[in-house]
């Protein structure tokens, strides 16, 4: 899959789609084939080079360290004193429903899970380490927020395709093609047998048809 491909099937989007009163995402979707995602589910993030027309929810488990940090770049705030707020399982799931991404500070991750993971760990919401969600008390977290903005999660679990959100209709048609471009080869990395795991390639827009890249 190439530029050219990609600007084609981009094109033909346009030609059968109405115009609409807002501005449309384009959604990418990657067929498996060759693959046993029960045995082997597909589970990851895509790190962006560019936004793809989302700004994700953070919230945010911090102490003193970073809470003026949280207060400005995150969405919501929660110290280890607002914890009780939301022993309450009702809460705790609307919390988790709320935002799309949890950051914890390392040394009160401990807590965190205790107090949240039951809840959190069924929703896959849990601070994530290996996209740098746990962090060290002096963290930047504006850095980390912008990386999550620009960050997409693939999953195939049962499933054998994967669906992400790529770019949007006002956005400059290059960087969608760099962020669709950057979530396939990231997909590649993640299939055993990189593009023999891959039965199709389709983009589309949020009321339109897909057409095959």
């Amino acid at each position: 899959m190439d530029n050219e491909q990609i600007k084609k099937a981009i094109e033909e989007l346009k030609k059968q789609t109405k115009k609409r009163n807002f501005s449309q995402s384009y959604d990418l979707i990657i067929n498996l084939k060759n693959l046993d995602t029960k045995q082997h589910p597909v589970d990851f993030f895509a790190g962006l080079h560019f936004p793809f027309g989302k700004k994700v929810k953070v919230a945010a488990f911090v102490d003193q360290a970073l809470k003026e940090q949280a207060d400005k770049f995150c969405d919501l705030t929660i110290e280890e004193n607002d914890f009780p707020k939301y022993s309450d399982k009702k809460e705790m799931k609307k919390l988790a429903e709320s935002y799309d991404y949890f950051i914890a500070q390392a040394p009160l991750m401990p807590k965190v899970a205790k107090a949240f993971g039951k809840v959190f760990g069924m929703k896959g919401k849990m601070p994530n380490p290996k996209l740098g969600c746990v962090v060290p008390p002096n963290a930047n977290l504006d850095v980390l927020v912008k990386k999550l903005n620009q960050s997409v999660k693939l999953v195939a679990k049962k499933a054998t395709n994967l669906q992400c959100m790529v770019g949007k209709e006002d956005q400059k048609e290059e960087e969608v093609i760099d962020n669709i471009l950057t979530v396939y080869q990231a997909v590649l990395k993640q299939v055993p047998n990189e593009m023999q795991n891959i039965k199709s390639v389709l983009l589309k827009l949020t009321m339109s048809k897909a057409v095959k890249v």
